[in-house]
C-alpha cells in the first residue's frame, strides 16, 4: 500500500512530497499533464515561502536563480519604501518564475525517491476505515493510506468528495500571455509607468529570454473560463488601455484569470485532504497563492507522516484544517481589499489615497507588509506570550543559526538554560543547548514547521506539550 497518494505536481503538491519523503515515507504524486506547464502562474516567494526553503535546505539552489526584490509596493500596488524592522532574516521576495520553482521542487524530490505519475488523471476516488482506493483514467486503480488533493482550483478530488466550495464569483477578468514586441523596450516602459499611474491591471515585463510577460484588463467576463483568450484579444485591449499593444506577436501562451474568491468548506474528509488552490481560490494580489500552498503543504506534512510514522498524537491530523483554514481566510479578505483599493470607481480610489496615506507609518506599512508575506502568521495555541504559536525567525546562535538546525524535519528544543530535556521523545525532538541575544526567553519547543508550540523553564510543562505535539513518550 502507497503511504499517501498526491493529486496534483505543482509546488504545493511537491513541497509536500518533499516533506513526507523527509520523514521517511514514499509518497507518489500523480499528475493529469503529461509535460509540465509552460505557463506562468506566480512569479515569486515571499519571506515565509523563502524561510521554508532554509529550513530545509534547498534555498541555495532557489537563490542561485532567482533575483531577491524589496517588499515595497505589493500592497494593492501602492509603492512605499519597505518597511524597516521586518520580523524575518529574508526581507525581499525572491523573483523566480513558477515553471522553474516547479522544475527545482521536481528534482529535488526526485533525487529524493519520490515516484511521479505523468498523465495519470484522477477519476474516482473511494475510501474506507484502512485507506483509499484512487482510480485513473486509464483504469489504473491505487491504493494508498491517505490521499491529498493539490490539484488546483478545479479540483477532481475536492469535487468527487462533495465538498462546498463557497464564495464570490468572478466579476472582473484580466488577460494574461507571454508574448514577443516590436516596439522598443525604453519605449514599452515610459508607457507602462504612465499608463499603471491610474490602471495597475496593465503591463509589460521583459524576462530572461526577451518575451514578455503582458497583462491588461478583459472586456467582461468570459462564459467559459477554461478557453484561453486569442492573441487578437489580448491585442485589442492592450490598445484599449494603453493606446498600443507594443507590436505583440509571437504568444508562448496566454491565459486568462479573475477575481473569484472561493474557500472549501473542509479541508479533510477521512483520509482525504485538500491543500493549495483546490482549498482557496482568489485574485494574485500581492503574488500570494503558490505561497500560500507551500505553506499549507509545510503545515500538513509532518502531520501526516507522523501518523503514518504511528506516533502523532490524537487530533493532530484535525489541527491541519483548524489551523490553515483561518489562515486563508484572511488572504481571501486581504486580496479582495485590494482588489477594490485597485477599482477606478472614485469611492475606491479615495479610500486608496487614504491608505498610502496610512502607510506613511512604518508600523501600518510592516503589519500589511508581514500580513502579506505570512511571517505574522500565529496559530492559536492557547493563552501565553505573543510568540507562542508564530514560527520563529532565523536567529543567530552562538555556534550557529537556528534553521540550520531543522534541515531533518524535527521538532526542537532550543534550551538556552541547559536545565530541560526531551527524554522518552529524542527519536522525534532535536535538543539543542545554546544561547542567542535574539531569543529572550530561557527556552522554546519548536514544531517541525518551526512554530513555537512552547516557551518557558518549567520541565514538567515541558513535557506536557510534547506529548500535546509529538505524542507517547519511548521508553
Amino acid at each position: 500500500m502507497i503511504d499517501v497518494i498526491i493529486a496534483g505536481c505543482g509546488p504545493t503538491g511537491l513541497m509536500l512530497a518533499s516533506e513526507l519523503r523527509l520523514q521517511g515515507l514514499r509518497p507518489v504524486v500523480l499528475e493529469q499533464d503529461a509535460e509540465p506547464t509552460r505557463i506562468v502562474r506566480a512569479m515569486g516567494m515571499h519571506a515565509r515561502s523563502v524561510e521554508i526553503l532554509e529550513q530545509r535546505g534547498l534555498l541555495d539552489r532557489f537563490l542561485a536563480l532567482g533575483t531577491p526584490f524589496p517588499l515595497g509596493g505589493f500592497f494593492a500596488g501602492i509603492r512605499k519604501p519597505q518597511p524597516e524592522r521586518l520580523d524575518t532574516s529574508h526581507p525581499y521576495v525572491l523573483s523566480l518564475p513558477q515553471t522553474i520553482t516547479v522544475r527545482l521542487l521536481t528534482e529535488h524530490v526526485t533525487d529524493a525517491g519520490v515516484q511521479i505519475r505523468r498523465g495519470a488523471e484522477v477519476r474516482g476516488v473511494e475510501q474506507d476505515e484502512e485507506g483509499v482506493s484512487v482510480e485513473l483514467a486509464d483504469g489504473t486503480r491505487l491504493r494508498s493510506r491517505y490521499l491529498v488533493g493539490a490539484d488546483g482550483g478545479r479540483s477532481t478530488v475536492r469535487k468527487m468528495l462533495g465538498i462546498a466550495f463557497p464564495g464570490d464569483p468572478t466579476t472582473v477578468d484580466t488577460l494574461l500571455g507571454e508574448v514577443e514586441l516590436t516596439e522598443d523596450h525604453d519605449t514599452v516602459i515610459e508607457i507602462v509607468n504612465e499608463v499603471r499611474k491610474t490602471q495597475l491591471r496593465f503591463g509589460a515585463m521583459r524576462l530572461d529570454d526577451g518575451v514578455y510577460r503582458v497583462v491588461a484588463p478583459a472586456d467582461g467576463v468570459a462564459r467559459d473560463r477554461t478557453v484561453a483568450p486569442t492573441l487578437e484579444e489580448l491585442s485589442r485591449q492592450m490598445r484599449a488601455t494603453a493606446g498600443t499593444d507594443f507590436g505583440m506577436h509571437s504568444p508562448r501562451w496566454l491565459s486568462r484569470f479573475g477575481d473569484a474568491t472561493r474557500q472549501a468548506e473542509h479541508y479533510r474528509v477521512g483520509r482525504v485532504f485538500l491543500a493549495g488552490d483546490a482549498a482557496h481560490i482568489h485574485p494574485p494580489m500581492g503574488g500570494q497563492g503558490l505561497n500560500l500552498g507551500v505553506q499549507d503543504a509545510f503545515n500538513l506534512g509532518w502531520k501526516l507522516a507522523a501518523t503514518v510514522n504511528g506516533w502523532a498524537p490524537e487530533g493532530l491530523l484535525d489541527t491541519y484544517e483548524a489551523e490553515r483554514h483561518p489562515v486563508a481566510a484572511a488572504v481571501l479578505d486581504n486580496t479582495r481589499a485590494q482588489m477594490q483599493l485597485m477599482s477606478l470607481d472614485p469611492g475606491a480610489q479615495a479610500v486608496r489615497r487614504l491608505v498610502a496615506r496610512l502607510m506613511d507609518f512604518d508600523e501600518v506599512s510592516r503589519f500589511l507588509t508581514e500580513d502579506l508575506t505570512a511571517i505574522s502568521v500565529r496559530y492559536d495555541f492557547g493563552e501565553g506570550p505573543e510568540l507562542l504559536g508564530r514560527r520563529l525567525r532565523d536567529i543567530a546562535l552562538k555556534q550557529g543559526r537556528l534553521y540550520g538546525l531543522m534541515h531533518r524535519g524535527r521538532g526542537l528544543l532550543l534550551d538556552q538554560t541547559g536545565r530541560l530535556a526531551v527524554t522518552g521523545w529524542a527519536d522525534r525532538v532535536d535538543h539543542v543547548v545554546d544561547v542567542s541575544e535574539e531569543l529572550h526567553v530561557p527556552a522554546v519547543l519548536l514544531r517541525p514547521d518551526g512554530h513555537v508550540a512552547w516557551i518557558g523553564e518549567d520541565q514538567r510543562e515541558l513535557t506536557a506539550r510534547l506529548t500535546t505535539w509529538f505524542g507517547a513518550a519511548v521508553g
